[in-house]
Formats: structure tokens, sequence, C-alpha cells
């Protein structure tokens, strides 16, 4: 039940994926992951683009619109006030470049906030905004989908029974040129948003921000980061240490990217095979005494031998004897339900777009990419990619007029600004990255800090084998690994769209959140 009321509070300041989206006619999708693909420096550029960019629509970049509700959270009444609106981002001389849409929720019955834990959620692209996390996760107003997460009409939204809003606050926040955020007008620089480090510089600054505003400095405080967003909140976490001397208790990595971990070569192509298997299960393309088994029970055999025979195997390159390559190209195929042939003819090296049009070739099915439950109808059955990613179509489908329904009607945040599902923020400058690194570095500094990593196993642009990989390497003396934890869902980028996973995840934050809390007065050191 929801009892909106509706308050405006205005300042006196009134101003006139790769980011894009992955696939489709035009944009192919890629053979490597998002994690692994440059795009060219941002430079000094101004911002601007004809097709997504109306700078000629006046907006508030200091705007909020509040309202009161409650929700029904695991058996219990949770009453909470919703904050949406714009929170200015400034240069150096204190003059507004952008205004960050953000959504902040605060259980209202709760008058100490000093031990209330504030979850800051980000998604990633880099070009999307919050929304998926927001209507589909963590919040109390979920999208309207099946149990699989497959769109319904009529469109529209649902409560959350799982939400984490019983155990924290959660603010949800939207990158500039994502969802309703915007640059002030098209001559700010783009190099001040747009790339790896700007990125963090800025949304850090942002952060402080909101702290100071919404008086949560005491409060424990954890970053969730999906997609881009893991590397975005990795390198946030050290950022928010060195420069702002904001500590944290916990970072969440949905569905990371590779955190600029260096893999590439036979690693980068062998680490590959485990998400071919588990999709190639979920499809039921394996042997019988494989497809038998359960998931899990099944993974580890094709894990061990991805470790310890396929990567020594194709590190030998075209050294490798004929009888062992044979061997390996037996293995692989059974293990990831394609033809020997095909891996034989790629040297062992099978890119993701050619999995994900191959394995259902002979149905006439293609697979998708961020989620290989999803299946696709190409114009033809011939070629070595996909036409177009058949669960990003899907989600579109669900979150676009749910959320513009949900801010505009629900929370009544009225503006004419078209909210960016994938916003104008090519190109963007990756140079630099070392998120992993910079997350290390914050977990050694801060003896608080702890890190949990969730995957979807049916996940082939920032699949689980890769992310166990990343947690492995982080921190190459195993003196963090008590504080680095990682599972695993039957489902994909986003996980949380399967209505069993919807629930034990959510339950996994709620777990690792009352975790991370110290005792009272207990110190934090080695």
């Amino acid at each position: 039940m929801r009892k909106p009321m509706l308050v405006i509070s205005v300042s006196l300041c009134t101003v006139i994926l790769y980011a894009q989206r992955p696939g489709g006619a035009g944009n192919p999708v890629p053979a490597t992951s998002a994690a692994n693909t440059a795009t060219a420096p941002a430079g000094n550029a101004s911002i601007s683009d004809a097709r997504n960019a109306a700078y000629n629509i006046p907006f508030n970049p200091d705007q909020t619109v509040t309202g009161e509700h409650e929700i029904m959270i695991k058996g219990a009444k949770v009453p909470y006030k919703t904050t949406a609106g714009m929170m200015p981002v400034w240069d150096e001389d204190g003059k507004v470049q952008a205004g960050v849409f953000f959504t902040y929720y605060e259980r209202s019955d709760v008058k100490d906030r000093t031990t209330r834990p504030l979850v800051i959620s980000f998604n990633g692209g880099p070009g999307t905004p919050s929304v998926w996390m927001e209507l589909g996760y963590t919040g109390p107003r979920i999208v309207h989908v099946d149990d699989e997460g497959y769109p319904l009409q009529p469109y529209g939204l649902k409560d959350n029974p799982h939400s984490i809003l019983d155990i924290a606050d959660i603010v949800y926040v939207d990158p500039v040129n994502t969802g309703f955020s915007r640059p002030i007008n098209k001559d700010v620089p783009a190099s001040r948003f747009f790339g790896v480090k700007a990125d963090v510089k800025y949304l850090s600054e942002w952060v402080n921000t909101f702290v100071s505003r919404m008086n949560r400095w005491a409060s424990p405080k954890y970053l969730i980061g999906e997609s881009y967003g893991t590397g975005r909140v990795s390198a946030m976490a050290l950022e928010l240490q060195n420069t702002h001397w904001m500590f944290l208790n916990g970072v969440i990595l949905v569905s990371p990217t590779t955190l600029g971990i260096e893999r590439s070569g036979p690693v980068d192509v062998a680490l590959r095979l485990p998400y071919y298997a588990a999709t190639a299960w979920y499809h039921k393309m394996l042997p019988a005494d494989l497809q038998k088994k359960d998931l899990t029970d099944m993974l580890p055999e094709v894990e061990n031998f991805t470790v310890n025979e396929l990567i020594p195997a194709i590190s030998k390159g075209g050294f490798l004897e004929e009888d062992r390559r044979k061997e390996i190209a037996v293995k692989m195929a059974r293990y990831s339900g394609l033809p020997e042939k095909v891996i034989l003819q790629n040297n062992l090296d099978i890119p993701p777009s050619l999995f994900w049009k191959e394995l259902l070739r002979e149905k006439s099915f293609t697979v998708g990419r961020l989620d290989s439950r999803y299946k696709g109808i190409d114009r033809r059955d011939g070629g070595e990619s996909p036409d177009f990613n058949a669960e990003l179509i899907s989600w579109e489908h669900s979150f676009t007029p749910a959320i513009n329904i949900y801010l505009r009607e629900e929370l009544k945040y009225k503006t004419d600004l078209r909210y960016y599902i994938f916003g104008p923020v090519n190109p963007w400058d990756r140079t630099g990255d070392k998120s992993g690194d910079n997350l290390r570095q914050a977990m050694a500094e801060n003896p608080y800090l702890h890190v949990l990593i969730q995957s979807g196993y049916y996940d082939g642009a920032c699949d689980y084998f890769n992310a166990k990989y990343s947690m492995w390497q982080m921190d190459p003396s195993g003196r963090l690994k008590d504080r680095l934890s990682w599972e695993g869902y039957r489902s994909g980028h986003m996980m949380y769209l399967r209505k069993p996973d919807l629930e034990s995840s959510n339950q996994s934050l709620r777990n690792f959140i009352r975790k991370t809390l110290p005792k009272p007065d207990e110190p934090a050191k080695y």
C-alpha cells in the first residue's frame, strides 16, 4: 500500500555501452565480453549526439520530490520515504556542470540512523542508469514480469517482498547521460564524465555531497554495482577513502567485469568454457551422463579441465601434438555442446558470438548474450553471430515502460526529459582501468571492508568463471581471501529476474550486510 505525499524542494539555481546498446542491426554483438572491449579516449570533445541529446529542454539540476509509502517485506510492514530528483555536479570554480538523478529510499520508522546501513547503487553500460537493480532487484517496487523474467502486459510494477529496505536505506544513482541525468549544456567537456577515471572522480564527489546533505556520515556504507558498475564501485572504494576520507563496510559486485585484471591469450580463451557448459546444460545439449547431473555437480569437472588441461594445451598453439589437439577438441565438444568439427575449425578458440549462434543452430535459434536462457530467431541460420541480443530486447520491453510509469506517475517526478535506458556516453576513455587493484588496496587499508561477488551461470558477457578468476587474482598474497566471497545463481546477468533468485540473492545481501557490521566499539585493525 502506498500513500503518496508530494513535496517539491527547489534550489535557487534554475537553468534552462561501448555504452550504447550492444548487438542489433548496425551494431553487431562483439566477439569478446564487454569487459574486454576498448574504445577511443573521450578527449575534450563537447557532449553532443543528435540521436539522443536534447539540450533545449529546461531542467533544474537541484530539485527533488518526496513521498511516503509502505510495503510488506518478509511479512512485516515497512514504512518508507522516497526522495527522487537531481543533485548537481560542480566544476573547480563552483559552476554547475550537470544534474545527477537519484532515487533515495529511507525507512521512515527509524529514529537513529547512525547504525542504519546505507547502500549506494550503480548499474553499468557504462551508459545505462540504475533502473535495472532499482526495479529488478533490491528496491521496494519491481517490474511486472513472469517468474523467469519475461515481459508481461499490462506493463507496470508490483511490490518486492524481498527488498533489503527492511535492513538498509538505498540510493540509486544515474550517471550523466543516463536516465534523466544530463550535462547542463552541450559545451561541458565530455572528458569531465566519460571515462574510467573521470567517472570515478565526479561520482565520488557526488556521493560525498549526497552523504553530507542527507546526514549519513555516521552510517555504515556499502557500494553495489552491476556489470560495468562493478569496476566503477571497485575504484570508487579507494577514491572515497583516499580523496574524501569516507570508509566503507562492504562492496558488492553483481555480474562483474574483468576489473582491469589482465587475462589474454590462452587464459582468456579457456576461461569461457565453463559458461559454455552451463548454457549447454540448460538447453539440454550435453551428453546424457553430464545432462543427468545437477548443474553445480557437473561444473567442477569442466572447471578442472579448463584450468589443468585446456590452458596448457592452448598455450602450445600450433605446436600442440595432433593427437592431443584431437583429444582436447573431443572434450571441449563434450562440455560445450558444440560439434567437434567446429572446435577444430576454430583452433580450439570459440568466440562467444559464435557460441551464441552455433549452440542451437540446428534448431534455428540463437541464445542470448547477457542471459543465455533466452532464445532469438535470426534472418538466416548461417553466419557467425546473432542478429540481436534476445535477452536485452526482452528487458527493454519490460523496464522502459515500468521506469517511466514509476518515476512520472507513482513518484510524481515531472519532466519532459527522455529517460535514457542507454544514453550517449561514447567515446568512453578506458585507459587506466585498475579497478580490481584499487579494490584490493582499499581492502588492505580498511580492515572493515568486505567484498561479495554475485554471478549468474548463464551470463555470457560477464561470465561466472571469469568472476571467480578475478577474485582469485585480486589479492595474490591470499591474505584478504577471508573477506572475499563468491556466489552463483541459475540465471544470467540480472540473476534477480528469476523469482527464486530474487529471493535468495536479496537474502544473501541481507546476510552480508549483517555479517559486516562490526560490534559496538570493535576496532578496525589487524
